[in-house]
């Protein structure tokens, strides 16, 4: 899966930005994909990620509630809407596909790890000013 992300840039605490993820490939539909980040200080970090037909949605603690993970698979594109950034959301921010699941009795599990995401994008840098 070949990804393509845009949307990044400054944005003032408080504030909302989209981001979007162009994917290509004849897998890219039938992929788990998610979005993480990356400061320059610390290692890259799940945020969000959904499941093939959008139906189920996960997402790290600290953006739960203010940032939403979507995806079209007629345009094989997966967006991230991002509402009340704070300072702390300021990172380069990776599409992720072919992530790893796994079964449980509690139903489909994502490994949030980026040591097993299968595709990357480049990033796509995001500023929150406070």
């Amino acid at each position: 899966v070949q990804l393509q992300a845009c949307g990044g840039g400054l944005a003032r605490a408080g504030g909302s930005l989209m981001l979007s993820c162009a994917a290509s490939g004849r897998t890219s539909r039938r992929s788990v994909m998610g979005w993480f980040r990356q400061t320059p200080t610390k290692e890259r970090v799940f945020v969000a990620a959904i499941n093939r037909s959008g139906g189920n949605t996960y997402y790290d603690d600290s953006v739960a509630g203010r940032f939403t993970i979507s995806r079209d698979n007629d345009k094989n594109t997966v967006y991230l809407q991002m509402n009340s950034l704070k300072s702390e959301d300021t990172a380069v921010y990776y599409c992720a596909a072919d992530m790893t699941t796994y079964s449980s009795d509690y139903g489909e599990i994502v490994d949030r790890s980026a040591n097993t995401v299968g595709s990357w994008g480049k990033g796509t840098l995001v500023t929150v000013s406070s």
